[in-house]
């Protein structure tokens, strides 16, 4: 069994957030990242897909619809160890909180359901520690649906899972591959211990639980670094 970065020694911890297209969770990691910079604590945000090394293919191959399972799931894997390389690693050695808005587990869902066989994708991540806490945002498909929605008319292509032709219908297309991740999501969260939060909840009410769990299990006082003493009157520097 993989370790979390708490077991493997480093000072810093890693919280890793999870969910379906339109479950809130980014919502919900924004409001967790705000809470601890207000706390005092060290704190560093990254998301999924994010790596400027591989940025510009990535979108040049979704707009072209050039990238096959295999190679999709090989871009976002090449993405996240650049992260977690460079920003990550470094960072929990530093002592700082991280914060993940989607972790390994996204790949472990999606490139499965893109028909990636499950333990070539996790032997790509086998890298990777796991994170201290990971939060699932469990949430409806039509909610996560009209959430989507609601902030543009049109589905995106690889979003709606179009590539795999489950549907010629966006909509319907993105209920049936949506509900196979969320299969997959259910049967991780099982594995690896994930604190679920129904994301039907009042967003408050989210935020909530989720703040009562964090500082449970992570001393947050440890994360606030110490402020300098303010120098005497008439010290000489």
């Amino acid at each position: 069994m993989k370790q979390t970065f708490a077991e493997l020694g480093f000072p810093g911890r890693l919280i890793a957030v999870e969910g379906l297209d339109g479950s809130g969770k980014s919502t919900q990691v924004h409001l967790l990242r705000c809470w601890l910079e207000q706390q005092g604590c060290r704190v560093f945000f990254s998301e999924w897909n994010s790596s400027a090394l591989v940025k510009s293919a990535t979108s040049k191959g979704k707009k072209q619809n050039l990238l096959t399972p295999t190679t999709f799931s090989l871009i976002h894997a090449t993405d996240f160890a650049d992260r977690y390389e460079r920003q990550l690693v470094p960072l929990l050695r530093a002592g700082y909180l991280v914060l993940c808005d989607r972790y390994i587990f996204t790949a472990f869902a999606r490139d499965v359901v893109r028909g990636c066989p499950p333990d070539w994708v996790r032997g790509i991540y086998s890298f990777a520690a796991l994170p201290d806490m990971t939060f699932f945002f469990k949430a409806p498909l039509e909610v996560s649906l009209n959430r989507i929605l609601d902030n543009r008319p049109v589905l995106k292509f690889h979003e709606a899972g179009l590539d795999l032709k489950l549907s010629t219908d966006p909509y319907e297309s993105f209920r049936l591959f949506q509900a196979r991740i969320l299969d997959q999501y259910l049967a991780l969260s099982t594995e690896f211990r994930f604190h679920l939060i129904n994301a039907s909840d009042r967003i408050e009410a989210q935020q909530g639980l989720v703040r009562q769990l964090v500082a449970h299990q992570i001393r947050l006082q440890g994360y606030i670094p110490p402020r300098r003493a303010a120098p005497k009157a008439g010290s000489s520097h």
